[in-house]
Formats: C-alpha cells, structure tokens, sequence
C-alpha cells in the first residue's frame, strides 16, 4: 500500500494505535521540558512578561499545545507565585489521553481552544504535524509515496498547486534528486493559534531552517528509545522532520501577529535568565551543599541553551494585539 508520507505520518502517529497515543515521549527523547525544570521557570517569566503587558486580567492563560505528559505545563502552574496562580487558567493540549497525575486545575483538550489571552507554549509541536514530501525530477517536484511496512519509496503525483506555491516561495528546490518537506500543514496549523490567540504571545519551538538553507534532502527522521532510526512510518517510531519557522511566521503574520520575533533558543532563554554561569568557587568553601545544588542547575542551563544541542532550535514569538516584548 502506498501512501503520501502527510497520510503515513498521520496514522503511523495519532491514527488507531498510533505512536502519540500509545507512548510516552519522555522514553524516546529528550527535550527541553524533561531536561530540567528550569524551562519551565524560564516559561514562567515570560506569562509573568505577557501578564504585566496585559495590565493583570482577571484570568490569564497559559496554553501547552503538544502537552504530551503535561510536564511543562504542571511545572509552571507549580512555580507561579499565589497572586499569579489564582488567575491563571492552565490547558494542556494533545490528543493523547490526559495524564493520570495531572493536576486537576490544567484542563486538556484535543484541539487548541479560542479566546485565549495570555501565553500560547508550543515546544516540539509543529515537527510532528505531518507532512508530504516532494522531490525534484527533470519535469518538476513530484510528492514522494511511502509503504508504511518497511519505509520503501516511489514518487507519484504533481503536488497540488497550493504546495507547488508553497515550495516555490519557501523551500525551492533546483537539482533533480533534491527533496523538501511541504510545510503548508504546518503554517496552517500556527494560523489556527494565531487565530485563537484574542490577546497575548504565542511561541513555537522547534528544530528550523532558514529559507535560504534549506537541506537538500530534507530532514525527515525517526526516534525510538532514545536513538536514532530509520523513520518507517508503521507506529513504532516518531516520525518528524524540522520546521520552517519563517514561513509559519509569515502565516501567523497573515493571521493577525502584529510583532514576529525569530530567534534561537539560546538566545531566547538568556533573556529570560539562563545564563548557564558555574557558582563561584568561594562558595564550595563556605557553602558546600548550596554550591553542589547551584553547579547543578548550571549544568542544567547549559544544556539548554548549548548552540549544538537545545540551544539550537528556533524560537518564533508573535503577538496579536499589542504586547511589549521583554527587554
């Protein structure tokens, strides 16, 4: 049977069974919600930032999109201080089932609710929209077919003239042999939270590439119990493949984002205060326990804002209606 690898992906993830409803993410890889709790501190204080810039509602809301195991959005909910806690309304949304131990006040939903004003997280949430995949022959691209049982492949059709638009402008490709992945989907999908979004910032976090480079093979690839393999899309692996963040934020720009700011994660969480600075040695001398806990968690900083590692992945912050972003 063959597929387009958008449809393989589509059932081999969430269809009957699928990988997303199935398993638990934390055991097939590691991102920055389950690497250290200081992301979600980090998270923090960007709904403190949107709260201030919102003038203190009296409900202000953090939304998880791709909540997975409800990590973040516990860890948030947790750390707000009790004058933020009572106004904030807190949704996970995935379309797995709702985690046994998830706190009572997180609603979970299958699909990102309207009216939202506050924070909209979607950390690792648009890589695993699922997607075609197109490769350049000498009469134009053609969509590449999959068998779901063992990952071989054929090409078929012409994509349909929207994706023929949408790789034209975002990912051209020149050589027979090339290959990009159709990230219409993708773009699609911020726009519904853009579109959600009445008030407040929202922000996709993701491996990305920039329109002018592009990789030529694409970046479609599996994850099973913490390694790498071969993406087969027959449920027994993630399939996923990076984002183009620039072309989802030209979307969300259509959609209403009246800022966009495209940056990387390093970046963005230095701003928000994770240095990764190691304590100073002096203290190891008068405060042995309190310099062990503090080398901890720079350690911890570190890896999520190391340029090849976490720090790496892109950050797309957009706005609808004014919010001031952070100094």
């Amino acid at each position: 049977m063959w597929l387009t690898w958008r449809d393989a992906m589509e059932h081999a993830l969430y269809g009957d069974n699928g990988f997303y409803l199935r398993e638990r993410p934390s055991g097939h890889f590691r991102t920055s919600v389950g690497a250290s709790p200081v992301f979600a501190e980090a998270v923090l204080r960007e709904l403190v930032a949107v709260d201030d810039a919102l003038g203190a509602p009296p409900v202000i809301d953090l939304v998880d999109i791709g909540a997975g195991e409800g990590v973040l959005a516990a860890g948030v909910l947790a750390a707000a201080p009790p004058g933020l806690r009572s106004r904030l309304r807190v949704t996970g949304v995935d379309l797995a089932h709702r985690p046994a131990r998830l706190p009572e006040e997180i609603r979970w939903t299958a699909s990102v609710p309207d009216g939202i004003h506050g924070l909209v997280i979607a950390n690792e949430w648009l890589d695993n929209v699922p997607v075609d995949v197109a490769e350049q022959t000498a009469d134009g691209p053609r969509l590449v077919l999959v068998d779901p049982s063992n990952g071989a492949e054929r090409l078929g059709d012409r994509p349909q003239d929207a994706d023929l638009a949408w790789l034209a402008r975002w990912w051209p490709m020149r050589a027979a042999g090339e290959r990009a992945e159709i990230g219409r989907p993708r773009d699609e999908a911020w726009t519904s939270v853009i579109a959600g979004l009445v008030r407040g910032r929202a922000v996709a976090i993701d491996y990305a590439h920039p329109v002018d480079d592009r990789p030529p093979c694409g970046t479609l690839a599996g994850y099973r119990d913490g390694a790498a393999v071969a993406p087969v899309p027959d449920g027994s692996c993630d399939i996923t493949a990076h984002v183009a963040l620039d072309a989802c934020a030209a979307a969300g720009e259509r959609a209403g984002a009246v800022t966009t700011v495209l940056t990387t994660q390093r970046q963005a969480l230095r701003a928000l205060g994770v240095t990764g600075a190691r304590p100073p040695v002096e203290q190891a001398r008068s405060d042995p326990r309190g310099y062990l806990r503090a080398l901890a968690r720079s350690s911890e900083e570190a890896e999520l804002i190391a340029t090849e590692g976490l720090g790496g992945f892109g950050w797309l912050s957009q706005t609808r209606l004014p919010v001031a972003q952070p100094g």
